[in-house]
């Protein structure tokens, strides 16, 4: 049906309903615009929230990817955030295919509305001209033809009136009454001729505007109007089509996510925790009888440390670990315990007692041969620090040959450039690369170190232990030949042939003599004025003492004590009057003396 045949009448209905139409886009375009701000804000957060458990920049991302399930979760993250990605082009999608086509739509829309409406308006104000003109014309000659009545009726009664006694006069009105009746019939008959002309062309008029006029502007109107429907289906397929678009790369997000759950091993996660916590210690040996019967039989002279030294021989028992037996003169824990300390044990170094003991050691750093680790743990750091200084050199070497080409072509076309300009950096490149080679030697010595202290290759050494231990019915404070320090760090026990080693069982109230191996041991410590001796102690474990101002000792090494631990997990120490310094508490076995314990 067409608007302009069906609806000739209603105008102002169908501008009404076409105003009603353009409100309604406007809200439809309204309401994606609120989708697309929607989705604008949904991708933010979920950007937000891939960001937000992404692994942080530390040491812990580094030991979490050596896990599947941590490397499944980082996966989906990833997978997350380009989901948000997706989000984000159904957003731009929005704006520019829907959003910013119905903005240009909807004001050539309102512009062409406007224009047909302008023209119905301009055809009716012609009609309704018409039409008064038409009504102005009836009128007057309806009243042209009043008039010319009146005056035909006065004349004929002017001409009918003969007996008048001043008969000139009477002829004189009769003949003006005739002549005024000939003029109104006059202008009745023009009038009737212009009424009739006026209305041949109001119906002229008012046929085209009512069959031609109206209807082409109602048939635009109705064109124009189901354009309009027609562009909001379009966008409402739109609207679909744009998720839909999105749809094989969400589906491949989703597959990733997936993909990286089905990823996750756990025997491979279980088994990477041997990895990376194995310490490549031994299982500490069967605890030792001790005998303290024997100390009933000994005699007033064997209780000397020289004939001590003399008749016990030096214990090498690698049967057990220092944790079981830390010191004798405490009271006897249960066995869990003396586990729980070892596997809690830390070093005591809480604050440093004095600025002039001028110590650089500090807190959660270890030292460049990673010798702060247990031997396994060590020996994949000394691989890992090999391999990326292979790297570093190979890097260095590829830069190497590149400058040489360079120099070469510059030597056969001088043109291009100076040969000398290169030599610098050649230069560079070979200190470089001697540095690294350095360093390399460096780390393989420390490494091949390790590799032959591995627990592997001590087996025989452990088993020949073990039965000593099981003939010696004698104390021994040496720990087996591989251990991990009080501090967590790892020691390797030096060669015993150059140390000369007491094994002392302390008894109460009783102060033993420490040994060294310079005869002239106790007169150096007679004469020590500043700091007098205060006790001796015992090494329990190798210490290296590379810091300033600690001391290096060796295991089973006796020392004189003058100054105690002040709560900072350090004792110094003097071993003759040139060498005095800190070591570790947790690393020996002090004996104080009566006076200095009553002090």
């Amino acid at each position: 049906m067409s608007w302009g045949s069906e609806l000739w009448d209603q105008f102002d209905n169908l501008e009404k309903h076409t105003q009603w139409g353009i409100e309604y886009l406007e809200k439809y375009t309204k309401f994606v615009k609120e989708r697309s701000e929607i989705e604008t804000s949904y991708a933010k957060q979920i950007r937000n929230l891939s960001k937000k458990y992404q692994p942080k920049k530390n040491s812990r991302e580094e030991e979490e990817s050596k896990y599947t399930f941590c490397r499944a979760f980082l996966t989906t993250l990833n997978e997350l955030n380009d989901y948000a990605g997706q989000h984000e082009v159904i957003a731009e999608n929005l704006t520019s295919q829907i959003i910013s086509e119905l903005s240009r739509y909807l004001a050539e829309l309102k512009a062409e509305r406007k224009s047909h409406f302008h023209d119905g308006r301009k055809a009716q104000q012609h009609v309704e001209s018409s039409w008064k003109q038409l009504e102005s014309s009836k009128r007057r000659f309806e009243r042209d033809c009043k008039e010319a009545d009146r005056a035909q009726q006065y004349f004929e009664k002017m001409d009918a009136d003969i007996n008048v006694t001043k008969a000139d006069v009477e002829k004189r009105s009769s003949h003006k009454a005739r002549q005024q009746a000939q003029m109104r019939h006059q202008m009745a008959a023009d009038s009737k001729s212009d009424y009739s002309t006026y209305l041949q062309k109001f119906n002229q008029e008012q046929n085209e505007h009512y069959f031609t006029v109206i209807p082409n502007i109602f048939q635009k109107l109705q064109e124009m109007e189901e354009k309009r429907i027609e562009r909001i289906g379009v966008c409402m397929k739109t609207f679909a089509d744009v998720d839909r678009q999105v749809l094989p790369i969400v589906g491949k997000c989703l597959d990733g996510m997936t993909k990286a759950a089905e990823s996750i091993e756990p025997k491979t996660d279980s088994q990477q925790v041997v990895e990376s916590y194995k310490s490549g210690f031994e299982p500490p040996g069967d605890v030792e009888f001790e005998d303290y019967g024997q100390a009933m039989k000994r005699t007033a002279s064997e209780t000397s440390l020289s004939r001590e030294t003399k008749e016990k021989p030096v214990s090498k028992s690698k049967g057990k670990l220092w944790p079981f037996i830390k010191n004798k003169n405490k009271q006897k824990e249960p066995l869990s315990h003396r586990l729980n300390d070892f596997m809690a044990s830390k070093p005591k170094m809480h604050c440093l007692r004095s600025l002039r003991r001028g110590l650089s050691l500090k807190l959660g750093s270890g030292p460049e041969d990673f010798s702060h680790l247990p031997p396994e743990q060590r020996r994949k750091k000394l691989q890992g620090k090999l391999d990326d200084l292979n790297k570093d050199i190979q890097k260095e070497m590829d830069q190497r040959d590149a400058l040489t080409k360079m120099k070469d072509v510059y030597v056969k076309n001088p043109q291009m450039g100076d040969p000398a300009s290169v030599d610098p950096r050649l230069s560079e490149i070979g200190q470089n690369i001697e540095k690294l080679q350095f360093e390399v030697q460096k780390f393989e010595g420390w490494l091949a170190e390790v590799e032959e202290r591995m627990p592997s290759k001590s087996d025989t050494h452990r088993r020949s232990g073990l039965y000593e231990t099981q003939n010696n019915t004698t104390v021994s404070n040496n720990c087996a030949q591989d251990r991990e320090s009080p501090d967590g760090s790892y020691t390797e026990e030096q060669n015993s042939e150059t140390q000369v080693k007491a094994n002392i069982n302390p008894v109460p109230n009783t102060n033993p003599v420490p040994t060294s191996t310079t005869p002239e041991f106790d007169d150096e410590f007679d004469d020590e004025e500043t700091l007098p001796t205060i006790g001796t102690c015992k090494a329990l474990y190798p210490f290296e003492g590379h810091n300033e101002g600690t001391i290096a000792v060796a295991e089973g090494e006796l020392l004189y004590v003058i100054e105690e631990d002040k709560g900072d997990g350090w004792t110094r120490v003097r071993r003759n009057e040139e060498e005095e310094g800190y070591v570790p508490t947790s690393y020996v076995e002090v004996f104080l003396e009566t006076n200095a314990k009553d002090s």
